[in-house]
């Protein structure tokens, strides 16, 4: 049973569930947009939402907020700042709170993105995918490269100075070539975060029910490690897997859930993730899926986490990052002791897996973090 001297940071993460057009490779709560959205009515239901967590972080102050989607940035800015502001009139945000909005490059203008500032955004997340035309149809998005680049640049006027840029790689038909290409395109933009992660054919998308052709598994690697190797010539530090950024532009709303933090997810599908101390356990959560029957009672449901869960869910995320965490802080965002680790990491030590654990961190090894899947298989 989980015991707790202090609780872990606390984010929160909302889900606005509608696209232009559903990507065959998502497999996110995400719904096609068909005629006007319902945008007064679901950020009504997602502040009624937030009232129903209320009692469950009494306190406790957001450090990060995320509004991912599908995409955010359909819904006009004077919704996200009355979702803001509604936000703020329930709970404490920090001073200094990250706020973050994924958005499409086919869905904005300079007045839209300036609006967006205002309103109090003050991190944006592009999912930009790659630079060539090619890739992007055969990806199903639905801007173009020049597009993409556009959006960058008026981002940057209307005022934002944190910007994500996120890139897949082994794309369908993708050369080595037009992954360097992709690269470097998002290198002379000069954003402060680069995400990229290479595309997986997930369960129940287009993708994998009608695989496509994707580069082998040497290409793949032969890619990945250019795309590295490009990003850390150009100052970009990888500090997770599939995460690239200059000094201070770390992406804190993401490194909460690394380093299993608490989060409380609000719309349609949104998962959240909550410590308790009063009684000792960590509840994990998940609300409607469906946005209209969320929109009528956004009902709740919840299973608690019991010891092998917590165990295998805080190495998964912890590890994924290239320096590991503080041992110290297994026990602190768990309440567990570090003896339940000790057969798992010895098992890891003995298979060059894991760094020895002298130094005070839970960190892989070069070769753990290259068969990271290996590595996290010895705490399930």
């Amino acid at each position: 049973m989980p015991v707790f001297s202090t609780l872990p940071p606390l984010s929160l993460y909302v889900h606005l569930p509608w696209c232009v057009r559903k990507c065959p490779y998502c497999d996110f709560n995400s719904h096609q947009a068909r005629g006007e959205l319902p945008e007064a009515a679901y950020v009504d239901a997602l502040l009624r939402d937030l009232e129903e967590e209320l009692p469950r972080v009494w306190g406790r102050r957001v450090q990060t907020v995320f509004i991912g989607g599908g995409t955010p940035s359909l819904f006009p800015p004077a919704a996200i700042e009355h979702l803001l502001a509604g936000i703020r009139a329930r709970i404490a945000l920090s001073s200094n709170a990250e706020i973050t909005l994924e958005a499409n490059p086919g869905t904005l203008d300079n007045s839209r993105l300036a609006e967006f500032r205002a309103a109090g955004i003050n991190r944006l997340s592009l999912g930009i995918q790659s630079f060539d035309n090619a890739c992007l149809q055969r990806l199903g998005r639905i801007h173009d490269a020049a597009q993409a680049r556009a959006a960058f640049e008026t981002a940057r006027r209307a005022g934002f100075d944190n910007i994500n840029i996120d890139l897949m790689y082994a794309l369908p038909g993708q050369t080595l070539a037009q992954a360097r290409h992709d690269v470097a395109t998002a290198i002379a933009l000069q954003p402060e975060h680069v995400s990229y992660y290479q595309l997986t054919l997930e369960p129940n998308t287009w993708f994998h029910r009608h695989p496509p052709i994707l580069p082998d598994e040497d290409t793949g690697w032969a890619i990945q490690c250019q795309g590295v190797e490009l990003l850390e010539q150009a100052g970009y530090v990888q500090y997770e897997v599939s995460a690239f950024a200059r000094e201070a532009y770390r992406c804190r709303h993401n490194l909460n859930y690394w380093k299993f933090g608490d989060y409380l997810g609000i719309g349609a599908g949104a998962h959240g993730k909550l410590s308790d101390a009063q009684h000792n356990h960590i509840e994990r959560s998940w609300k409607t899926r469906h946005p209209q029957t969320y929109i009528q009672e956004p009902s709740r449901q919840q299973r608690l986490l019991g010891e092998h869960d917590i165990v295998l869910e805080f190495m998964m995320n912890a590890l994924r990052l290239k320096q590991g965490v503080d041992l110290a802080l297994f026990t602190q965002h768990t309440g567990l002791d570090q003896t339940v680790l000790r057969q798992a990491c010895d098992k890891a030590l003995q298979r060059g897996l894991l760094q020895p654990l002298e130094s005070g961190r839970l960190c892989a090894s070069t070769r753990g973090w290259r068969f990271l899947d290996d590595l996290i298989s010895l705490f399930c």
